[in-house]
């Protein structure tokens, strides 16, 4: 069993930051990918960063050259730093990680969900 942890987001106002972060913890190999997606009201939900456990990050264009995701691996955690808010970045945030676990193969986690607001 895996258990991912989510901590921050909240109400922000437009073009400030603010940062998640997701901490993994059980007991597993190790995690492959590691990262977020987020659902908006009455939409699908999509990713929005990964970044493999050698360093290797992904964006989806909507946030490219505004969010930053970054790995301790020592740690299992994650990080999302999101900077030049805007009212469409509105959205539950969910951790992801692809985890290597020792008996069952290799599986999708997700954590429970954060909530980002961005208004002013």
């Amino acid at each position: 069993q895996v258990l991912l942890l989510e901590s921050g987001g909240g109400s922000v106002q437009p073009r400030e930051s603010t940062r998640l972060s997701c901490t993994a913890s059980g007991s597993f190999v190790q995690i492959n990918s590691m990262g977020w997606y987020r659902q908006a009201p009455g939409k699908e939900r999509v990713v929005v960063a990964l970044m493999t456990n050698g360093g290797s990050a992904t964006y989806t264009d909507a946030v490219q050259g505004r969010f930053t995701i970054s790995r301790d691996n020592s740690k299992n955690t994650v990080y999302l730093q999101m900077n030049s808010l805007k009212a469409e970045d509105t959205a539950i945030y969910y951790c992801y990680a692809l985890v290597e676990l020792y008996y069952d193969g290799i599986r999708d986690w997700w954590g429970q969900g954060t909530q980002v607001t961005v208004a002013s």
